[in-house]
């Protein structure tokens, strides 16, 4: 009896952990699905990386993370449901972009993939839901850091591929 109760309580104490979040800086690795973010926590230590593979056969994805002000207190799913104009005035605030390839490993584009901040980020893929991935890559080269424009659907996020973290101290 005595041994059961210590292997609940092990089980208990690293679930416990696993739950609230390192405090050390790790390397966040996260997959990008059609359309989601799978492995993405809650909370991370600040000086934390991101990275992604991409486990679309077909579509592009990327990971973008957006320091949301200290006053904002909308949640995720209230700012992806704002029109596009009032999204983009966050994206200014973008600390580093990931964009990963169809069955291929993520390549920052912007930053390094750590968000060394703490607070609360927004974490959205923006990328047009069926446009040509090879097309998207030449686009995103010749606009000079602005939005790449070619053909596709609606964005990634409106499609539920977004989530929310905090970075702590």
């Amino acid at each position: 009896m005595k041994r059961k109760t210590l292997i609940v309580l092990a089980a208990l104490l690293a679930f416990a952990g696993a739950c609230s979040g390192s405090s050390e800086p790790t390397t966040v690795a996260v997959r990008a699905v059609d359309y989601g973010f799978a492995g993405l926590p809650e909370q991370v230590a600040a000086g934390s990386t991101f990275t992604i593979v991409n486990e679309s056969s077909v579509e592009l994805h990327e990971l973008v993370a957006i320091r949301l002000p200290d006053d904002e207190r909308r949640s995720a799913d209230e700012l992806v449901q704002l029109p596009p104009e009032e999204l983009a005035q966050f994206f200014p605030l973008v600390e580093t972009v990931i964009i990963a390839p169809p069955e291929g490993d993520g390549i920052a584009i912007e930053g390094t993939g750590t968000l060394t901040e703490p607070g609360r980020y927004l974490i959205i893929c923006a990328i047009p839901t069926g446009a040509d991935p090879d097309e998207y890559m030449a686009a995103a080269a010749a606009a000079d850091g602005g939005p790449p424009q070619v053909a596709g659907g609606p964005p990634h996020l409106a499609m539920g591929m977004y989530g929310e973290i905090t970075v702590t101290e």
